[in-house]
């Protein structure tokens, strides 16, 4: 039986509802292929979005920044509400009418509360995950934090009880009476990301050779 996240006022959508979906593989594949996420919250009565890297661990995403940001010192105090978004951009679609112009996309939206990670442990395993995150594997092939590098950083844990993901795919929805006008239709899909020859740094000793997790990097 496929497993989907609780509905609530905050995750219901108003436009394109058949698009609209509550699967849990399905959010999340998107948040596991996506790069980084956008964060918004409120500071000081006003909206802040910022964009962040992110981790997910089970049904728990794991956000990190300095200690010194407003946002994750409010965390602090009985967490931080945010909403969290990610967006894959998966075609272009590309109809007769500008009007009817659109993407194909997967986006996921989650709703709660951030709280920070105070157990030392448990801090060293979500930052540990976010380096993975980022490249699978990189964690065990680098130096771990210092203390004073850990006091520096702040990780908020995000369970991951209000979430939704909205997709769309498929050719452009035309509009009949426009189906003989002599315009180019159809979808130009863009590929997932795919990384380069990887660059080594400038100061980098002879004979370090690139690891296996950076070269085989991809996603999606």
């Amino acid at each position: 039986m496929t497993e989907t996240y609780e509905t609530t006022a905050r995750t219901t959508g108003t436009r394109h509802r058949e698009r609209l979906g509550y699967d849990r593989a399905a959010v999340h594949a998107v948040l596991d292929e996506a790069v980084f996420c956008h964060v918004g919250f409120v500071v000081d009565g006003e909206p802040v979005v910022l964009p962040q890297l992110h981790a997910r661990v089970g049904d728990e995403l794991f956000l990190h920044g300095s200690s010194g940001a407003r946002a994750l010192r409010a965390a602090r105090d009985g967490g931080l509400p945010v909403c969290v978004t990610v967006t894959l951009v998966d075609g272009l679609v590309l109809a007769r009418s500008a009007f009817n112009h659109s993407i194909n996309y997967r986006a996921v939206v989650v709703h709660g509360r951030a709280e920070e990670v105070v157990d030392p442990a448990a801090k060293q395993a979500a930052l540990s995950a976010l380096v993975d995150a980022v490249v699978p594997g990189r964690s065990a092939d680098v130096r771990g934090p210092t203390p004073k590098e850990l006091a520096a950083t702040t990780v908020l844990r995000l369970p991951l009880t209000e979430a939704s993901v909205k997709t769309r795919s498929g050719p452009p929805a035309d509009d009949e009476a426009d189906l003989d006008l002599p315009y180019w239709a159809g979808v130009l899909p863009l590929v997932p990301l795919r990384a380069g020859t990887p660059q080594p740094a400038p100061d980098l000793p002879g004979g370090v050779a690139v690891p296996d997790h950076v070269r085989s990097w991809s996603r999606g």
